[in-house]
């Protein structure tokens, strides 16, 4: 049985060419366009990954993150930050509210598909 992860951005494009890259791996794929819709089918679907970006609407990636770590039931779920904030100081925040990598976009397919691999505890 193939995996589940949850894409959760607020831009069309990323989600559209990140869900048929998943699915080409394949995954299983969740998609949320905001914050809240993340949380949501976070808690129902409980998925085996997020691919999580920082700026969108209604809850930032940062207050999701957040709030992840804070449920007993979704605590360890495996965070991907995915965005287009690379400053150090953000990578840093991202990684102490609890993100376990973080990658900033424009990012390299390759490399994305080899890091969910890794998270997920998958063989090459």
């Amino acid at each position: 049985m193939s995996q589940k992860i949850l894409i959760a951005d607020d831009e069309p494009n990323i989600l559209i060419s990140l869900e048929f890259l998943m699915k080409r791996e394949g995954y299983e794929v969740l998609l949320a366009r905001d914050g809240q819709e993340a949380m949501d089918v976070l808690q129902r679907e409980r998925p085996a990954l997020v691919l999580l970006d920082v700026m969108m609407p209604n809850k930032s990636g940062f207050d999701v993150c957040c709030e992840v770590r804070a449920s007993d039931v979704l605590r360890d779920t495996p965070i991907l930050m995915l965005t287009a904030k690379g400053r150090d100081t953000d990578v840093a925040k991202g990684l102490a509210l609890g993100a376990n990598a973080y990658m900033t976009k424009p990012f390299s397919t390759k490399e994305l598909v080899q890091k969910v691999r890794d998270m997920l505890g998958e063989a090459p």
